[in-house]
C-alpha cells in the first residue's frame, strides 16, 4: 500500500495563516494612521468629517443655509458663506409671496458682506465639532430643512452634508447671520 503524502491540507493551513497575518497588518497599520489623526475605524468607513478635526477653515469654498416651508404663507430664507479670490463673503436672501415654491424674482431681500478675516474666523469656529457627511437628496419627507451644506477643497461631490454639533450651535449660527445682516 502506498503511503499518502497530503501537502494540500499543509498549503491551505499556510494559506490561512498567511491571509490572517496579512489582515492583522493591515488593521495594525490602520489603527496607527487613525491614530495619529484622531479618527476612529468607523470615520473612515463611514466618510464623516468632523470640521475643525478633518475640515480646516483653509478647506472651506462655501457653506450654504437654507430654510424653505411651504406652509402659508411660505418662508424662506438662505445665507450662504464662500470665499473667492483669497476673500470671505456673506450673503442672505429672503424671499416672499403667496405661492410656493418661492423662485428667484420673489427675493426681497438680499446683500453681500466681505468678511474680515475675525468674522470668518467666528463663522468657522461656529461650524467646528460639526459633521460633515454623504449628501442625502431624498427630499420626500418634505421638511423645511434649515438644509446645510459645505463645500471643501476635498469633497469630491459627495461629503457635503453638514450638521452642527447641537441645537444650540445651529441657533447661535442664526442669530450670527442676523448680525451680520444688521451690519450691511
Amino acid at each position: 500500500m502506498k503511503k499518502s503524502n497530503d501537502t494540500t491540507g499543509n498549503k491551505k493551513t499556510r494559506g490561512i495563516f498567511l491571509l490572517a497575518g496579512c489582515i492583522l497588518f493591515v488593521v495594525a497599520v490602520l489603527l496607527v494612521i487613525l491614530g495619529g489623526r484622531n479618527m476612529s475605524l468607523t470615520d473612515l468607513v463611514s466618510g464623516k468629517k468632523i470640521v475643525g478635526k478633518d475640515i480646516l477653515s483653509d478647506d472651506i469654498t462655501e457653506f450654504y443655509y437654507t430654510y424653505d416651508a411651504s406652509t402659508y404663507p411660505p418662508d424662506y430664507q438662505r445665507y450662504r458663506f464662500y470665499a473667492e479670490d483669497g476673500r470671505y463673503y456673506f450673503y442672505h436672501e429672503k424671499r416672499e409671496g403667496d405661492h410656493w415654491p418661492l423662485r428667484e424674482e420673489d427675493i426681497t431681500v438680499s446683500g453681500t458682506k466681505e468678511l474680515t478675516q475675525e468674522e470668518w474666523n467666528h463663522f468657522f469656529e461656529s461650524l467646528c465639532g460639526g459633521i460633515v457627511q454623504n449628501r442625502d437628496d431624498d427630499v420626500v419627507d418634505g421638511d423645511a430643512g434649515p438644509w446645510l451644506y459645505l463645500y471643501w477643497k476635498n469633497d469630491r461631490g459627495k461629503l457635503q452634508e453638514f450638521s452642527f454639533a447641537s441645537w444650540e450651535e445651529e441657533k447661535d449660527f442664526e442669530q450670527y447671520c442676523l448680525e451680520l445682516m444688521g451690519n450691511q
